[in-house]
Formats: structure tokens, C-alpha cells, sequence
């Protein structure tokens, strides 16, 4: 599930507060509730019945919302011998429940409380006996006992008599987290994978969707036409979807496999301009990760009302109505970060799946460093890097930094989704990538994704595959990261001994030693003298810790941290110069932003951070472009004018559309006194939604 996110694209200057404690103990096995005295635990469910394949008939009742199901449930005894089967079904009117014996069907015994169904089985079955149950019932996912809000009805029909104009006839599903229980009979968790075939019937008119292939339709000669939808792998329960509606179905293709997008109508000529680069990304992770795309098809498609960003059904990814867009919407947000997480998901969560909620971020932060790898491929380190920064910002700006990224003591399984499994989980996986090299990080993903495809997987099974591939113990990277809450607070500082000609970096961790590990960090630092840089490796360990080097002359700059990989908040003494240094020769965006950043809280006195923000206004990073033209209104005024033709072409020229709105805003404040018309009405023609906003406040 991706969780939809808007950025700030403003300066984001970050306010740290140091404290300083006792060291902590770690203790990953001991595990504390999360409210005073409690004592939660939340594990794995039990397996007791394995569902190996589940068919379904389904026909809906539209005018009460309701889903006519019939179910055929083949499943087992896991391990232990067996008697009896619950099955979870959430609001359902059970008909009839009864064993498939041959061609006959024979009638079991059960109860059923609005929630579990209890059926008793004619005997006691071992783990080596399969046995098919058959289930006729009715689904009432907006109305049934035990559905409490909108989120929980799993199946959701979207304007189901037609009365409201401004809104299509749709019907989808939304699993994750247990929701499907609300339209078919099953067992809920990730732990459950099974196979599938659903039959969808409904109006001729009606396009379907479901996971896997297209196996026939059948006209049913009474306005209706029957899809039949069959997936031969294994999958969560969660993962199962149906979708239907007045949908254009825009075919492309990857290798030999159907790729296709289900869009409204109006929005079918922009599809692939937004869906699009889909096969060239399913290439780049099937060769990046060494395996291939694992599933018959891969379809997306937009449904109004989604509850949610979107959400990786397998082979068949649902998308809020957002994704419906114009090529002028598109100049704006082209969402291509939910694509890449959404397509990423099919390796990790729906290939391999985390085996319970508590590991979700087996799930979810890898989904979310998908963004960084695709983003990285495609676009290059720098526009990764601004992602990468985004979500950094987006962990640390949050309310859940006490929260571990893999926890057992959530009061509700939904609490899973959250800043902390999706971007502090991507940038820790950064991280790990930096600290084993690229060779082994990328082995290690491979052979994680084959040795457990079709299978689920918890965290530890990951941190052993690391250190199969590495031959190291990588305990203190899983225990500090995956298994204990925060991130590391850093005071950085550094001098120069012009008799010994040492540089000494001082750095102090000053995160509250009482809630927060005392982290081990392995980073570079890169020491600039007179036009060459020397790297040098480093190991954090100790709350106070100091790195002497030997340096012949005083260094134009020592750049802590200098793959600006580290997780968390750095408080750093650097001068003026220093940072100005910085800006023009450090090779990264990050070290340019950062310098930026320090150096926007010295404009009004000092003319070097001036002369940057000057500078920036043609960096290659249009977030930095976008930060400086936003601050124009601190420069002098003999600045303003030497600056005034730029961002009159920033605000026709720019490559991005923000940042030509910026400008004209710009134009339109702290140029004030200019003519500006002869702009303005250049930018009329531009389409993007941002900029025909910035007019509309600028030309009154």
C-alpha cells in the first residue's frame, strides 16, 4: 500500500535540540508494550489450515451493494491433523456450506458469527490430505456485521445505481490490510498464499480486472458477459482484486507479457504520457534485482474514491483517480514515484511478502528505495538524491521517530503504515547499500528474492543473507536500525593545527542516550587541499570521538559525511567561505543544498551567501533553482537588477513548471516595479496548473 505524500518546496532549515545520557543496552529479543504497563507482543499468525487455491463466482447486486459469491476453497491441514476450518468472512448471509466429493456435494456443520465462519469437516484430515469446500453466500460489505468503516469494506462500489452524474459506475477491491474477508471467504494475514480463478459477472457493457490472465468471457445472452480471470502463482490473500467500470484499456507490452492501462475515457490519449515508461522500468528491475518480472500480465488501473495512493494487487496495481491526468497536469506532478514503488512491490511483498505485519517494512521501505533506484537509473544520483532528501525530511518532521522500523507492540496493525516503514525504511536501506557496496548489496537481494519467491520472509532472514553474501556480522546495523527507534543526533566539528599540519573532527552524539542507541557509523570524509580531495574512512562508535589527519596546508573544506547517506540530524560548525567552497566544488546535490540552506540564514549581512544564491538560480537541480528564486527578495537592490532578466526567463524558460511559477511570483512581489506584462503574457500559453495559478495572483 503507498501511502499518498505532498512535498514542501520550500527551504527546509532543520532546528536540532541535543541532549546527551547513559548509554543504552540493547536487547533486540526483549520486546516492551506500548502503553504503560503493557505487554504487547505481535507475532506471526498461527498456520493452521494452508489454502492452496481459492475459485470464486461472483455476480452484485447493485442496487443494495451487495456481492453474490459462490467460493471453492482447496486447501490442507498445515502440519497438524484437522477437523475443523475458520475462515475469516466479515458481514456475509452464509446459504449453504458443504464438502466437494467428486461431483456430489456433502453438507457440513458450521456456526458462523458475522465474522469467522466454523465449519466442521466429515473428519480428520492430515497435512498430506487436500479437501474442497464449497461456500454460497452473500457478501454486504457496506452494510455487514463487523465492518465498521469504510476502509474495512474490501469491496466498494463506487456510484452503483447511476444517480450521480458527475461520477462513473465502478466497483474495486482494496485488501490490505485484512479487508478481503469482506467479500469472499478466506484467511487473513500475509502469511496465507494461495492460487486463483475468480468468474466476474456483469453488465456487457463493463470492463473487468482482476489478477492474472484473461482466461475467456462468455456472452451470457441476457446483457451480461462473464470474465474469467486466472492466476497460476501463489500470492497473499490481501493481494486478490477485482475491478469493473466504463473503463479505455490502453494495451502496451514488456517482453512478451500484456502491460495495460485502465484510465476514464477522456484521460485514454494521456495514458501512456503517465503510465508509459512502465515496460522500461519492469526492464531495469528485472536486470537490476537478476530476477524477472514474476507475474502473467501487469495492469494499472485509476478508480475513483480509492481510500488510498494505490495499491500493488498483484499484477493488476490500483491508483487513486488523481492518476487521471492531462499532459498539462502532468508538467506539474507526473506521479512516476507511486508508478515505480507500486511496480517494485511485485518483487518485494508480492513475490516475497513479509510474514507478518510487524516486518511490513519488507513490504514498504523496499518499495520506497524502488523510487531512489528507478529515479536514480533514469533521471541520475542528483535527482535521486532530492527524493531521498524529501523522504529523510518527511521521517524527521514526524510524530513516530520512537517507533522502531520493524515492531511488534503496535496497538493496531494500520499504525504499520507510516513514516517510519516507508521513508526512514528506504533511506536505512540506502544506507545498508552504502555500507556493503553496491556488488553486495544487489547479490544479496537476489538471492533473498529467489530463496524465498512465492514464500514470506521476516527481517532476520534478510540480515542472513547479507552476511551469507558479505561474510560479515551484521548484528549492530539490524539492531540499531531495523530494531530500535530514532536516529543519531551529531554535533560535527573540525580544526586545523597549522605546527602538527593535523585536521582533528570532532563529532559528539547527542541523541538521548536513554531512548536511543549509542549508534555504530561508518561514513567517509573528504578533505579538500589546494584542488585535491582525499577521502578518508571513518568509524563512529563512541559517544565523543575525535579523527586526526595529516594534512599539509589548511583545507578549503572537510566534508563530514561526504555521501550524505547518514540517516538523521547533523549540527555543523562550518564558516562562510567554507560553505560557499562547498556550494561550487562538492560534487553533490545534497552537499549544494546543504550549503544553501546554512548559507540562507547569513544573506541580509554576508555578500558571499548572496553571490551563491545568485548562483543557484541556474543550478542543474530545479528544487535548488526553485529554493533560490524564492529568496530573490533578500538580495540588495543592485543584486535585484542584476538578476531581474534571469528570472524573467525563469518564469518562460525553466524546465520546470514550479519553478517558472515561482518566478513569476517573484515577478509579480520584488519585481513590482517592472514592466512585466510582456512576460505574463508569454506565460499564458503555459499550460501547467501551478503556473496559470501564479498568473491569476500576479495579473489583477
Amino acid at each position: 500500500m503507498k501511502l499518498y505524500r505532498f512535498y514542501s518546496f520550500s527551504f527546509l532549515i532543520l532546528l536540532i535540540t541535543a541532549c546527551s545520557a547513559k548509554r543504552v543496552v540493547l536487547d533486540p529479543i526483549t520486546v516492551k508494550g506500548n502503553a504503560p504497563g503493557s505487554n504487547i507482543y505481535r507475532g506471526s499468525y498461527p498456520k493452521i489450515t494452508d489454502i492452496l487455491h481459492t475459485k470464486l463466482d461472483l455476480k452484485f447486486d447493485f442496487d443494495s451493494s451487495f456481492v453474490i459469491g459462490k467460493a471453492w476453497i482447496t486447501a490442507k491441514p498445515y502440519f497438524y491433523p484437522i477437523n475443523q476450518v475458520v475462515l475469516d468472512s466479515r458481514g456475509f448471509r452464509i446459504h449453504q456450506v458443504s464438502l466437494v466429493n467428486k461431483d456430489d456435494l456433502l453438507p457440513l456443520k458450521y456456526s458462523y458469527d458475522g465474522k469467522s465462519l466454523k465449519i466442521d469437516l466429515n473428519k480428520t484430515y492430515s497435512s498430506e490430505q487436500k479437501f474442497t469446500l464449497y461456500i454460497d453466500y452473500t457478501a454486504m460489505p457496506s452494510k455487514g456485521q463487523g465492518i465498521a468503516a469504510a476502509g474495512d469494506r474490501g469491496f466498494h462500489f463506487i456510484n452503483p445505481t447511476g444517480k450521480e452524474n458527475d461520477k462513473p459506475r465502478q466497483f474495486w477491491t482494496q485488501g490490505e490490510t485484512e479487508s478481503n474477508s469482506a467479500w469472499f471467504p478466506t484467511i487473513n494475514g500475509p502469511q496465507e498464499k494461495m492460487t486463483q480463478e475468480i468468474n466476474l459477472t456483469v453488465p456487457k457493457q463493463m470492463v473487468t480486472l482482476s489478477n492474472g490472465d484473461l482466461d475467456f468471457s462468455t456472452d451470457n445472452g441476457d446483457g451480461t458477459r462473464t470474465d474469467s480471470w486466472r492466476q497460476e502463482q501463489p500470492h497473499s490473500t490481501y493481494l486478490t482484486m477485482v475491478a469493473g467500470g466504463n473503463f479505455s484499456v490502453i494495451k502496451d507490452k514488456w517482453q512478451d507479457k500484456e502491460v495495460n492501462y485502465y484510465v476514464d475515457p477522456p484521460f485514454a490519449k494521456y495514458a501512456k504520457l503517465v503510465f508509459g515508461k512502465t515496460p522500461e522500468m519492469m526492464t531495469f528491475f528485472s536486470k537490476k534485482l537478476g530476477v524477472e518480472y514474476p507475474w502473467e500480465k501487469y495492469s494499472q488501473i485509476v478508480v475513483h474514491d480509492f481510500t488510498d495512493g494505490a495499491m500493488e494487487n498483484t499484477s493488476a496495481t490500483v491508483f487513486f483517480e488523481g492518476m487521471n491526468m492531462t499532459d498539462a497536469q502532468y508538467q506539474d506532478e507526473n506521479y512516476e514515484s507511486i508508478i515505480s514503488h507500486e511496480l517494485f512491490h511485485h518483487w518485494f511483498g508480492d513475490l516475497v511478502t513479509a510474514e507478518s505485519w510487524a516486518n511490513l517494512p519488507l513490504n514498504e521501505s523496499f518499495a520506497t528505495y524502488g523510487e531512489y533506484l528507478w529515479n536514480e537509473y533514469k533521471y541520475g544520483r542528483d535527482y535521486a538524491d532530492l527524493y531521498g532528501w524529501k523522504d529523510q525530511q518527511t521521517y524527521l518532521n514526524s510524530d513516530h521517530k520512537d517507533r522502531t522500523l520493524i515492531r511488534f507492540d503496535y496497538a493496531d496493525k494500520e499504525q504499520m503504515f507510516d513514516e517510519v516503514s516507508y521513508q526512514k525504511g528506504g533511506r536505512i536501506l540506502h544506507m545498508l547499500r552504502k555500507v556493503v557496496g553496491d556488488e553486495a548489496f544487489f547479490k544479496a537481494l537476489n538471492i533473498f528474492l529467489k530463496r524465498y519467491s512465492f514464500k514470506t520472509a521476516e527481517v532476520h532472514d534478510l540480515r542472513l543473507i547479507f552476511e551469507e553474501v558479505t561474510g560479515q556480522d551484521l548484528n549492530w546495523f539490524f539492531n540499531q536500525w531495523f530494531l530500535s527507534p530514532g536516529h543519531p543526533v551529531l554535533a560535527i566539528e573540525n580544526s586545523y593545527d597549522t605546527n602538527t599540519k593535523q585536521v582533528t573532527v570532532n563529532i559528539s552524539q547527542q541523541q538521548d542516550l536513554n531512548k536511543y542507541p549509542l549508534y555504530r557509523l561508518p561514513f567517509a570524509v573528504d578533505v579538500y587541499v589546494e584542488g585535491k580531495i582525499e577521502r578518508k574512512a571513518i568509524l563512529l562508535e563512541r559517544q565523543n570521538q575525535s579523527f586526526v589527519f595529516d594534512v599539509e596546508s589548511q583545507p578549503s573544506l572537510v566534508n563530514v559525511d561526504a555521501e550524505k547517506s547518514l540517516l538523521g540530524e547533523k549540527i555543523e560548525k562550518k564558516s562562510v567561505p567554507q560553505y560557499v567552497f562547498q556550494y561550487s566544488n562538492a560534487p553533490l546535490f545534497l552537499d549544494r543544498l546543504e550549503a544553501l540552506q546554512a548559507l540562507s540564514q547569513k544573506l541580509p549581512q554576508e555578500k558571499q551567501a548572496r553571490e551563491v544564491l545568485i548562483k543557484a538560480l541556474a543550478d542543474k537541480s530545479w528544487h535548488i533553482r526553485l529554493a533560490a528564486v524564492n529568496a530573490v527578495d533578500q538580495l540588495k537592490d543592485e543584486e535585484k537588477a542584476q538578476v531581474y532578466e534571469i528570472v524573467k526567463n525563469m518564469a518562460i524558460s525553466d524546465a520546470r513548471s514550479y519553478v517558472r511559477a515561482a518566478a513569476i511570483t517573484a515577478l509579480s512581489k520584488t519585481f513590482a516595479s517592472q514592466d512585466n506584462q510582456e512576460t505574463f503574457q508569454k506565460a499564458f500559453s503555459d499550460k501547467a496548473p501551478s503556473v496559470q495559478k501564479a498568473l491569476a495572483g500576479a495579473v489583477k
